[in-house]
């Protein structure tokens, strides 16, 4: 081996080695300082419950946020990946893929100063509807907030900030897609959408999934837009237009950690651990999607 593919071979192993050693220490730091939390009698934790009891709602509040989100986007995601790159005019698909690309770029206090000022206030007369049509469902079961700012419009927020992301990585997948297969479906006789149906959908699978778990993990750690826009009372609910809302993780710290002390900066950060945890779960869970799919050609559908 010539010195320099050693010496790539071994900035390479290095740099893997850095990532995986940081990792290691990041939840070393979380478990050690989360550990007097975990320890400490009920009543010195915030609230007085333990950090069980503590921490639960805002998992709620988190897991709740991100699958609304990852719901309304992964489907209007998938739809803009294929009008990109199957149905608009060449010149028009450059434009939009730029377009959709810049909401990645847009700071996340802006999408929060938009949910409070314009989408929030937007969605009271809306939110009044759900109320007297389809209270009798749990999720709208009101009272209606007279704001807006409801565990719904932190989920539309959330959607939107995700949707560049899902959108870039599906956009590529299907653009990836054997030139052959579609031809060959189009030459027997497919129209447009059964090609799509039988090639570009079948082959894109796996990025669809992989891009939504890391559209997911996005929203699972977002802080400022939902501390902005989300309007907190505590406690478990799934009531989407009511004034009373569960809080999330991420932005609970952000808004409380500053003025904690004692045991309380502990109990945030256990709540940190937590939603550690969660993440690295869900991309482990993409990671073994995508690696159980990647010899998937569309060969054999």
């Amino acid at each position: 081996m010539r010195t320099g593919d050693r010496i790539f071979a071994g900035l390479s192993t290095g740099s893997g080695v850095l990532i995986l050693a940081i990792l290691a220490g990041v939840a070393a730091f979380l478990v050690v300082e989360a550990w007097p939390a975990v320890v400490a009698p009920a009543d010195e934790v915030p609230g007085g419950a333990g950090v069980t009891v503590y921490i639960w709602p805002l998992l709620f509040g988190t897991l709740l946020s991100a699958a609304l989100a990852l719901l309304i986007a992964a489907p209007l995601a998938v739809a803009i990946a294929l009008f990109i790159t199957h149905y608009a005019p060449r010149r028009l698909a450059h434009g939009l893929g730029y377009v959709v690309d810049l909401l990645a770029a847009v700071p996340s206090i802006v999408y929060g100063l938009w949910g409070i000022a314009v989408l929030a206030p937007a969605t009271v007369d809306a939110g009044a509807w759900l109320y007297e049509n389809l209270g009798w469902i749990p999720l709208f079961a009101g009272p209606p907030s007279s704001t807006g700012r409801t565990m719904l419009v932190a989920a539309l927020v959330l959607a939107v900030m995700v949707l560049p992301i899902i959108t870039a990585v599906v956009r590529e997948a299907f653009l990836q897609t054997p030139r052959l297969y579609e031809e060959a479906a189009l030459a027997l006789g497919a129209t447009h959408w059964e090609m799509i149906k039988m090639t570009v959908l079948p082959f894109g699978r796996s990025a669809i999934i992989g891009a939504s778990m890391l559209g997911l993990g996005r929203a699972l750690g977002e802080t400022m837009a939902v501390a902005m826009v989300l309007s907190v009372s505590g406690g478990v609910s799934i009531n989407l237009i009511s004034r009373s809302n569960p809080s999330t993780i991420a932005a609970t710290i952000a808004l409380d950690f500053p003025e904690s002390t004692g045991i309380a900066v502990n109990t945030l950060i256990a709540a940190g651990l937590v939603l550690f945890a969660v993440t690295f779960v869900v991309n482990m869970l993409a990671r073994v999607v995508i690696n159980r799919r990647r010899d998937f050609s569309g060969a054999d559908r």
